[in-house]
């Protein structure tokens, strides 16, 4: 099964996307809206490990009324490319088996959107496109591609394996249940003091020099809760934040957990220290600083 999502249109049609598919005003977008304030080529679909994504190209859109640059599509979810021009999201489906790297002193670790190999001081993967790299590799959608220094790319799939310097690296399918309760341990971590910048659909995470890792969609919003709490909330008050929903209690905690595995793996992709928010074994959940590290909250 291919990732896609389904999408209601404003009069009431609906469409299905897969990652790659854009939207924008014109006729050869996959999706075209015919409206003059949508840019040519205004977002895409993204598939980022085990979640749908949306990604703004050349203008940002709208989600509950605030600008961002990226959301998960959840079902649910309204997005709004103009005032007045919203887009629901009726339906996600991610694929049964997902891609993973593992191999000689790197862990398991699923790939996400373009990752690399670097071996210097040890090998891992991190994910993004690093400099220098031994390796790249990259989803296509449809698939995925892997560069080894300068030579050609070529596809590379489940059962594949390849030699970097000696050390030799496997792709391997897992299923996506299992990715959802597998943590990759990632050597190493962030020593940096962090600051943490919440804009409630957005949050932004630096770390000494490097670019900053940019949440969106829940995880932004779960991060900006906590910083405006201030400390430990109980779990419930902060899922019924993120949730205005009448779900039962059962239904909300089932929510946060899985928003809270996604969010500590999408941290130890970046090398964000993944503790950074936990579970404080009392029933509430809080944003942990260490000295140095800094949060803002700005509207």
């Amino acid at each position: 099964m291919r990732a896609r999502v389904r999408l209601r249109l404003p009069d009431g049609s609906t469409r299905e996307l897969e990652p790659g598919d854009q939207i924008g005003r014109l006729w050869t977008m996959a999706l075209c809206l015919d409206d003059p304030r949508v840019s040519e080529a205004h977002a895409m679909v993204s598939l980022r490990g085990q979640e749908l994504v949306l990604l703004a190209l050349r203008r940002q859109f709208l989600v509950r009324g605030r600008p961002t640059s990226e959301v998960v599509l959840e079902p649910g979810l309204e997005v709004e490319f103009a005032p007045g021009l919203p887009i629901v999201v009726e339906a996600a489906e991610l694929p049964r088996e997902i891609l993973a790297i593992e191999g000689d002193g790197v862990p398991r670790q699923v790939l996400g959107g373009v990752c690399s190999v670097v071996l210097d001081p040890t090998p891992r993967l991190v994910a993004r496109a690093a400099e220098p790299a031994a390796a790249r590799i990259w989803g296509t959608g449809r698939g995925w591609r892997l560069r080894i220094g300068d030579a050609r790319p070529r596809d590379i799939g489940p059962g594949d394996s390849f030699e970097l310097e000696g050390h030799t690296l496997r792709a391997v399918a897992v299923s996506l249940a299992r990715a959802e309760r597998e943590r990759t341990a990632v050597a190493g971590g962030v020593q940096d003091p962090l600051r943490v910048v919440a804009q409630f659909d957005s949050v932004h995470l630096h770390a000494g020099d490097r670019p900053p890792v940019v949440l969106g969609g829940i995880a932004a919003r779960l991060v900006s809760e906590l910083v405006a709490m201030q400390g430990p909330v109980a779990w419930e008050v902060l899922a019924r934040e993120l949730w205005k929903d009448d779900s039962d209690k059962f239904t909300l905690r089932r929510r946060l957990d899985m928003h809270l595995v996604r969010l500590r793996r999408r941290l130890e992709e970046h090398r964000i220290r993944p503790d950074l928010v936990r579970p404080d074994g009392t029933g509430s959940v809080e944003l942990i600083l260490y000295p140095g590290d800094v949060a803002e909250e700005r509207g």
